[in-house]
C-alpha cells in the first residue's frame, strides 16, 4: 500500500535529492540515494521519477530510494502529475525529435501503466497538474501554444485555451483551481487562464525565458523564474502586475514555494545550486550546493553540456509535510 505519495519530475538520470525544506540539502552521487540523518525521520511515501532518455518511470522508495517499480511510457516523459488521493499518475509525453501527444496513466497501487490518452490536435505536452476533483488534468501544449484539460476516465479534450504566447511549457493552478497561470518561455510571459470560462484573462511580460513558477498558498502571488534573465518575477495574481522582481544568479529553472508559503526554493541549473528565498523579504538568504558528481557523457542529457558536466538541478518539490524537498539532478 502506497502511504504517501511524493512526486517529481527528473529528465535522463534517476539520481535524487533530498532535503531540509529551510536548511539542508544531501544530494545524489553515482545514481545513490543520498540517505543521510534527516531521513531517519520516518519519511514514508512513494517518489515518482520520470528517466526522459529511456521513456520509463520509476517508483522510489522515499526514504531508502530503492526501485519498488520500473514502467514504461511514452516518447521522451517530461512531467507527471498525481492525483489528489494518491493512486493515479499522469506522465506527459513530450517526444524526441517528433513531437509527442500522448499521456500515460499509472496505476500507483498496481504499479503498472493502465491506459494512454491520445491528445490529438495537441502536441508536445508538458506542463501539467491535477484538479481537486481528481477526474481531470491542465496540460501545456507548446506547437499549439495552448492549455487544455483532459478528462482522464473518457480521455478527452475538454477544452482548449490559445494562449498566444511562444513555447508555453509550465503551468500551476490557483488553490481554488479557478484559474490556470502558465509560463511561455519564447515570449518571457505569464498568461492567466479563467477555467470555467476558458478565455485568457490577461498576459504579463515578466522576463526572458520564463519558465519554472509556483503560486503562494494563499493564492495572492505567483512567483516566476526567468532563466535567461537570472530573475525572479514576483506578479500580483489580481492584477498581474509586477510587485518586484529579484536576482538569482545561475539560471533559475524551476520554483517552489514551501507549505508554510514562507520560502521559495530555486534550482538553478547552471550554478548547481538551489538557493533559498525569504518571501517576506523577497531576498534569497541561502544557496545549497548539489552534490552530484561531475558526469562524462552528456549526450542524453538536459541542456547537452551547455551547463557544464557538473550537477544540473531541475525538479523541486516540497513533500507534504513540509520538511523534505526533493531535487532532481539530470
Amino acid at each position: 500500500m502506497l502511504r504517501g505519495i511524493i512526486c517529481i519530475g527528473l529528465m535522463g538520470t534517476m539520481g535524487c535529492a533530498t532535503a531540509d525544506a529551510s536548511t539542508r540539502v544531501q544530494a545524489s552521487e553515482d545514481q545513490r540515494w543520498a540517505a543521510g540523518p534527516s531521513l531517519d525521520s520516518g519519511l514514508i511515501g512513494t517518489v515518482v521519477v520520470l528517466n526522459k532518455a529511456e521513456a520509463s518511470v520509476s517508483l522510489l522508495d522515499a526514504g531508502s530510494g530503492r526501485e519498488l517499480a520500473k514502467i514504461q511510457v511514452g516518447s521522451g516523459p517530461h512531467e507527471v502529475a498525481i492525483s489528489p488521493d494518491g493512486t493515479t499518475a499522469v506522465v506527459t509525453n513530450y517526444g524526441q525529435r517528433q513531437p509527442g501527444n500522448t499521456l500515460t496513466v499509472i496505476d500507483l497501487v498496481a504499479m503498472r501503466a493502465r491506459a494512454t490518452i491520445n491528445l490529438g490536435d495537441y502536441h508536445r505536452p508538458h506542463g501539467i497538474q491535477y484538479f481537486p476533483d481528481g477526474k481531470r488534468v491542465a496540460v501545456t501544449a507548446e506547437v499549439e501554444q495552448a492549455v487544455i484539460v483532459v478528462d482522464i476516465e473518457k480521455a478527452v479534450v475538454e477544452t482548449a485555451v490559445n494562449t498566444e504566447q511562444e513555447i508555453s511549457h509550465m503551468l500551476v493552478l490557483s488553490p481554488d483551481a479557478s484559474r490556470i497561470y502558465v509560463t511561455s518561455i519564447g515570449s518571457g510571459t505569464l498568461t492567466a487562464v479563467d477555467v470555467a470560462a476558458g478565455t485568457v484573462i490577461g498576459t504579463v511580460a515578466t522576463g526572458a525565458g520564463a519558465e519554472g513558477l509556483d503560486i503562494s498558498p494563499d493564492g495572492s502571488e505567483v512567483w516566476v523564474g526567468n532563466r535567461a534573465d537570472d530573475t525572479l518575477s514576483i506578479v500580483d495574481t489580481e492584477t498581474l502586475a509586477i510587485r518586484a522582481t529579484v536576482p538569482c544568479p545561475g539560471f533559475p529553472i524551476r520554483v517552489k514555494f514551501t507549505t508554510d508559503g514562507k520560502h521559495v526554493l530555486v534550482s538553478n541549473a547552471r550554478a548547481a545550486v538551489v538557493a533559498v528565498f525569504d518571501v517576506a523579504g523577497r531576498v534569497e538568504i541561502k544557496r545549497i550546493a548539489m552534490a552530484s558528481k561531475a558526469v562524462a557523457n552528456t549526450d542524453d542529457r538536459l541542456f547537452g553540456d551547455r551547463l557544464g558536466r557538473g550537477p544540473v538541478p531541475v525538479g523541486i518539490l516540497v513533500e507534504p509535510s513540509g520538511r523534505y524537498a526533493f531535487v532532481a539532478n539530470t
